[in-house]
């Protein structure tokens, strides 16, 4: 029977990605992010946008002094976030893109 051999070190692991972003690049990284069913959301506050994907679109509005932090959808309404000011309908906010 052979001896064992001594282990070799292990090799240094390449880190996890989390693959493509889904909104633009130019908004940087969201403080907050999250999605329900088929709606995904992105908060940038440093640019006061919030980007939204559905149904494979993305639309970016303006939130305004709103920092969102949250989001509810209810079954065929838009969807609600949270901020420090309280609940905000999407449709409260000036679509730019």
């Amino acid at each position: 029977m052979e001896p064992m051999k001594p282990m070799q070190p292990m090799k240094p692991m390449e880190p996890m990605t989390s693959g493509p972003s889904w909104w633009p690049d130019d908004l940087g990284q969201p403080s907050s992010s999250g999605g329900q069913n088929d709606m995904h959301y992105a908060f940038f506050p440093d640019s006061q946008r919030l980007a939204i994907q559905q149904g494979g679109k993305v639309t970016i509005y303006d939130s305004g002094d709103h920092r969102i932090n949250g989001v509810s959808q209810s079954s065929g309404g838009s969807p609600e976030f949270t901020s420090q000011n309280g609940t905000v309908d999407v449709s409260e906010l000036k679509q730019v893109k």
